[in-house]
């Protein structure tokens, strides 16, 4: 049994979304942006089942930009948390292409803490 594994049965699992906030987008495309980066997350997740029991808790972060959202990326891809960046497709208010979010867990709250605990809230 992996360490992240057992560390679940002791832990609340949460899910985290990181969002840039220099591209100013608007509310809806925020929570365009979160959706994607929620579900494409949990879909990589194998706590995806315990995580929804337990109520999905979620929690939204900003990051300043591009280079601060890719930096938590890896760190949670390099902690062996389940992961997505998320890529705009360009429809509206942003070219395609730009890197908009991250979604990391559901995971061990303690474990997706180290990666994103002192980002602030949105």
């Amino acid at each position: 049994m992996s360490f992240l594994k057992r560390a679940a049965a002791r832990d609340e699992l949460k899910q985290v979304i990181a969002v840039r906030t220099d591209l100013e987008m608007g509310k809806g495309k925020i929570a365009a942006q979160v959706a994607h980066a929620a579900v494409s997350a949990a879909d990589r997740s194998e706590w995806k089942s315990d995580w929804l029991a337990q109520g999905g808790q979620k929690t939204v972060v900003k990051v300043g930009g591009e280079k601060e959202l890719i930096e938590v990326f890896m760190h949670a891809k390099k902690a062996g948390l389940p992961a997505a960046l998320i890529e705009d497709a360009g429809h509206t208010q942003i070219p395609a292409g730009t890197k908009t979010c991250v979604g990391i867990g559901p995971a061990p709250e303690a474990e997706l803490d180290k990666v994103t605990g002192k980002l602030k809230l949105l």
